[in-house]
């Protein structure tokens, strides 16, 4: 897989790994977007919602880069920030069983580890495939590859809610980064929330993966599959390829949801995305961000630190196709 630097309005050098063998005969779509964001004062609360719409959607790109100012950093910032929040960290929690760690597969180069622990906000249990084994119960899955003589984890699924999170390999002058937002794939609906009110998730069936290819699949609650792999994987970012096996109809077929409350706290402040057709890619702040009807690609970051999770990756959506790409060996280093 050959890589491109892309260089977006927003002015982040975007490592968009876009050498798919088949790209060009492939019908490349654009997307609606909608912004479903609302202020909050609380940053521990997901209030960025963009949600993407396209039924004819078969495949997409997603991409976590690092910051444009990450190597600038000499500190990170990853604790909770529970200032102006009606919620609170449970005061029980200190006294609580720590949440049960379950190995699920491991190698030299890799492992998948599974958490189980009580009080997630959906308690459905989602069996989870890996090689001959099948286990359950887990609210959130971690998956660990070595890089420079080290096991370091990069990528989360949240089995009960469809959640994910998606890092590069840390950068050296940090040593380790932040996660930050997290991304749907899936027909994503509104579900009733704990105290009330609604959030988009993807209900999931199940879950395999497969080492070999670093490949999760998924089948949905509603019907249909999903192939989320991790096909590429640096320094500088961490390239997901997603499959389904049709296209979801009817509701989003993903989303990215996010945190943001000032210029100087927040996962994500802004967007850049280009259209079909324009000759520029279109800019602006998250919480004024318009949508679109027909966009390609999608950026969204930061263009300073914020005081939360200072380093916690750019996110980018694009190569949306009505097909699906013949299979290529992973890249990994």
């Amino acid at each position: 897989m050959k890589s491109v630097l892309c260089v977006t309005a927003a002015g982040a050098v975007l490592a968009l790994a876009c050498g798919m063998a088949d790209a060009a005969s492939r019908t490349q779509l654009g997307i609606e977007i909608v912004n479903k964001s609302e202020q909050q004062l609380c940053a521990e609360k997901d209030n960025v919602s963009l949600m993407f719409t396209n039924p004819a959607v078969r495949s997409f790109r997603i991409e976590a880069a690092h910051p444009l100012y990450v190597d600038m950093l000499s500190k990170d910032n990853i604790a909770p920030d529970w200032t102006a929040c009606d919620i609170a960290p449970d005061p029980a929690a200190a006294v609580q069983e720590a949440p049960k760690k379950t190995t699920i597969y491991e190698d030299v180069d890799l492992s998948v580890v599974g958490f189980s622990y009580p009080g997630f906000w959906r308690t459905n249990e989602v069996p989870v495939h890996v090689g001959d084994k099948t286990k359950s119960g887990f609210q959130y899955l971690q998956v660990w590859v070595r890089a420079d003589e080290r096991m370091e984890e990069v990528l989360v699924l949240y089995p009960s809610d469809g959640y994910w999170r998606a890092r590069p390999l840390s950068p050296p002058n940090l040593g380790w980064s932040a996660y930050g937002s997290s991304f749907l794939v899936g027909p994503v609906e509104d579900i009733v929330a704990p105290g009330g009110g609604t959030r988009p998730a993807v209900d999931i069936k199940r879950v395999s993966f497969d080492p070999k290819t670093r490949t999760f699949t998924l089948e949905f609650v509603r019907g249909g599959q999903a192939t989320v792999k991790i096909a590429a994987l640096d320094h500088q970012h961490q390239v997901i390829d997603v499959a389904f096996d049709a296209a979801v109809s009817g509701m989003p077929f993903g989303g990215l949801r996010s945190m943001y409350v000032t210029r100087f706290n927040n996962d994500v402040a802004n967007t850049a995305v280009l259209e079909a057709g324009a000759q520029a890619w279109r800019e602006e702040a998250v919480m004024n961000f318009t949508g679109a009807k027909a966009a390609t690609s999608i950026w969204a970051g930061r263009h300073t630190p914020s005081r939360h999770n200072t380093s916690s990756p750019d996110m980018v959506f694009s190569g949306f196709s009505d097909s699906v790409p013949a299979p290529a060996a992973p890249v990994h280093k």
